[in-house]
């Protein structure tokens, strides 16, 4: 099938593998057909020289599918860790940082990691540490004052 389209520079594979990998659908049902080809007997290795896939990601998909059904092999939002901060201190940590730290009871003139880590201890009693409260000011956003 590396036949030439006449016209054209892409193989007929590159055109197909390029239409599979267009849409999160077509990914989808790539994957199931990676999947059902191991259940039907064929190793990870062989189902991926088939699907033109590695060994490793059809193994994975299989991994998937079989902790979580077909809905592990969809894009995004697998069932996963649960944050340590639910949505509903998330909202109260971001009022907190559109204040200031003297404003929310705090000592420091500044947001920092250290800061922020002291004030969820002290209000909302979830231990993180600095660093991760470093990561937690760019999933919440730019603050009133940061340092």
């Amino acid at each position: 099938m590396k036949a030439q389209i006449a016209g054209a520079c892409r193989t007929q594979e590159e055109i197909l593998d390029e239409e599979i990998r267009r849409s999160e659908e077509s990914r989808y049902n790539h994957r199931l057909h990676g999947v059902l080809l191991v259940s039907r007997g064929l190793s990870c290795r062989q189902a991926a020289a088939l699907i033109g896939d590695s060994a490793r990601a059809v193994g994975y998909w299989v991994r998937n599918f079989e902790r979580f059904g077909v809905e592990g092999l969809r894009e995004g939002g697998h069932p996963g860790r649960s944050p340590r901060l639910p949505e509903s201190q998330q909202k109260v940590v971001r009022q907190a940082l559109r204040r200031t730290p003297a404003a929310a009871g705090l000592t420091a003139d500044q947001w920092n990691g250290r800061v922020l880590s002291n004030y969820l201890r002290s209000k909302l009693g979830v231990e993180l540490g600095v660093r991760q409260c470093q990561r937690l000011f760019a999933l919440i956003g730019p603050t009133s004052s940061q340092s």
